[in-house]
């Protein structure tokens, strides 16, 4: 057992005014041998499944806020005890897991002009760590200060490019960052992603990688965003920088996608707005001793997040089963961490953790894919449970 897991707090795990926000989340029961849609009262997760059997379906109504109110009398759990148990890694007890359920998992790339010059460098090295710091201080000294007030798909985004393809410089990464098109990919699996306080995985071939920490966006499947919760969007920077068509395999892997603590519903103590003002923190303190702090802010991102929603839902693509969204991440680390020029890659042990005072914390602990638990129960065997209890 890792003893830094167990140090996750329910003040930790809980937004700052927590006593305001509509929280909903899932708690695995091995009682009942699958899922349960909880909702926070003070320090208890209160089972809601009688309401609606999964965040799925309690997310299209229209009357979600009232909804997670309308049945408070299903079981209850300590959340500190489930927290514990998910920490300990004991599926005898029961535990947090994801929030999410049948949604789809679709995620924003390059959306902040660091992270999209990141990208750039990830290509020109092609995987190669050791070559990042000479690419880096070039491109910063060409374009860095420039390309930062560009609004993409703007006639000045179109001179930017122009000027840069004469130099040599343009980038599939630039034209995903500022062109008129985001990136919008598919990061994991109906019913893959993990909860706060258990393992994320990071393929053991991989030798550069890192966590990035990100706004998730709960939308239904009319395009309307009804909530957010925190990610990490585990990236393999070596894979992805060899050829982007290497993303899958960069992106989504066994625990690579982390999602939570909660869901944090749309009222009036949280709105998009908001979620257009959060800064979201970042710490990875390794069995090593190493340590790394780092910020992303949403008021620095190049597209707002009901622009994102819009190039991923529409006439041209339904989620009948609603959707969460990645947002993207400013932060992209370059601090050294085995040798000068290297840059940051992640080590078995590290412990992440991504927080905000209105979205608590998502605390995860890395593990090579290949060590770490499997995913084993998928969408027939959730239906069939369900069934099973009663509840479709």
């Amino acid at each position: 057992m890792n003893e830094e897991k167990m140090e996750l707090l329910i003040s930790d795990l809980l937004p700052l005014d927590a006593e305001k926000a509509s929280l909903v989340g899932r708690v695995f029961d091995p009682a009942v041998g699958g899922p349960c849609v909880v909702v926070v009262v003070g320090n208890q997760a209160v089972d809601i499944s009688a309401v609606e059997p999964t965040v799925s379906t309690l997310l299209e109504r229209n009357d979600v806020t009232d909804a997670v109110k309308q049945d408070l009398s299903g079981r209850r759990w300590n959340l500190q005890d489930l927290v514990n148990a998910s920490a300990a890694g004991d599926a005898t007890q029961a535990h947090l897991i994801s929030p999410i359920d049948l949604q789809v998992i679709k995620a924003a790339g390059v959306t902040f002009v660091e992270s999209m010059l990141e990208r750039v460098i990830e290509e020109r090295a092609q995987g190669d760590s050791s070559k990042a710091l000479a690419i880096r201080e070039r491109l910063s000294a060409a374009i860095g200060g420039a390309i930062s007030s560009v609004k993409p798909g703007s006639p000045e985004a179109v001179q930017v490019k122009e000027i840069l393809q004469s130099e040599g410089l343009w980038s599939q990464y630039l034209e995903v960052g500022i062109g008129p098109d985001p990136e919008i990919f598919s990061k994991s699996q109906v019913l893959s992603s993990v909860g706060t306080a258990t393992d994320i995985g990071v393929l053991s071939r991989s030798t550069w990688n890192n966590p990035e920490p990100e706004v998730v966006l709960a939308v239904r499947s009319d395009g309307r965003a009804v909530g957010a919760t925190l990610g990490n969007d585990v990236n393999l920077r070596d894979f992805e920088g060899r050829s982007a068509l290497l993303l899958t395999e960069a992106k989504d892997n066994n625990r690579s996608c982390a999602v939570g603590p909660f869901i944090r519903l749309f009222d009036d103590s949280f709105s998009m707005d908001d979620v257009r003002e959060l800064d979201i923190a970042l710490q990875v303190t390794g069995p090593d001793g190493f340590s790394m702090d780092g910020t992303s802010s949403m008021k620095k991102i190049s597209r707002d997040p009901e622009e994102l929603i819009t190039h991923a839902h529409g006439k041209h693509h339904q989620y009948p089963d609603g959707f969460v969204l990645f947002t993207g991440t400013l932060f992209s680390p370059t601090q050294d961490r085995h040798a000068p020029g290297a840059g940051f890659t992640h080590e078995v042990g590290d412990v992440v953790s991504i927080s905000n005072p209105k979205l608590g914390m998502l605390r995860n602990t890395v593990k090579y894919a290949e060590e770490a638990e499997p995913w084993t129960q998928g969408i027939w065997d959730f239906a069939r449970n369900l069934s099973a209890r009663g509840l479709l």
